[in-house]
């Protein structure tokens, strides 16, 4: 069992580099290949709700589903509620409980445990994607840098699957 892990520092980092991109940076192309800024803010969106909704084991819209990212749903006032949902995600996985038992993410029942990983996990990659891509600085709690390389170490392999469509490829030389 994963001990419980502050993910407010990392959540409030990603909210503020969400709420600096200028609307000319959302087309610019990201770390993740298949998605432009845009696209990357619109998956924080959804996984900021989806991740608030696992930690409180809530059933509904947000947890059925794998959180995409298409730039165009994007609406006003964006920059504001993207970091609000961000601090709930936070506030979530503060609460007692939200580490333990079962919970649903992505359509699927899963430890809740290993869904806080994969929401430290979520909250440190993307937040160094937003930075990488709009030229924004970028550091991390060694906390959160350790909880996402444990979320990672459970699909990385030699032999894993490799290109834009793959969410993690194989391990680099050196890496680990």
């Amino acid at each position: 069992m994963t001990t419980a892990i502050d993910l407010a520092p990392g959540a409030q980092r990603l909210a503020e580099l969400v709420a600096r991109v200028s609307d000319d940076e959302l087309a610019k192309p990201t770390p993740c290949p298949a998605y432009t800024v845009g696209d990357l803010i619109d998956h924080v969106s959804e996984l900021a709700r989806a991740f608030a909704a696992a930690a409180r084991k809530e059933r509904g819209p947000y947890v059925e589903q794998t959180p995409s990212g298409q730039a165009a749903r994007l609406e006003p006032g964006w920059r504001a509620r993207i970091p609000a949902d961000l601090q709930r995600l936070a506030r979530g996985w503060a609460e007692t409980g939200a580490w333990t038992g079962m919970t649903r993410i992505a359509g699927m029942d899963s430890p809740a445990d290993m869904v806080g990983l994969t929401a430290a996990d979520e909250l440190v990659v993307h937040g160094w994607d937003v930075a990488r891509a709009t030229g924004q600085p970028y550091d991390s709690e060694p906390e959160l840098l350790d909880a996402a390389q444990r979320f990672l170490a459970m699909f990385a392999s030699p032999d894993a699957p490799d290109g834009p469509d793959v969410p993690f490829g194989a391990v680099a030389a050196g890496a680990g």
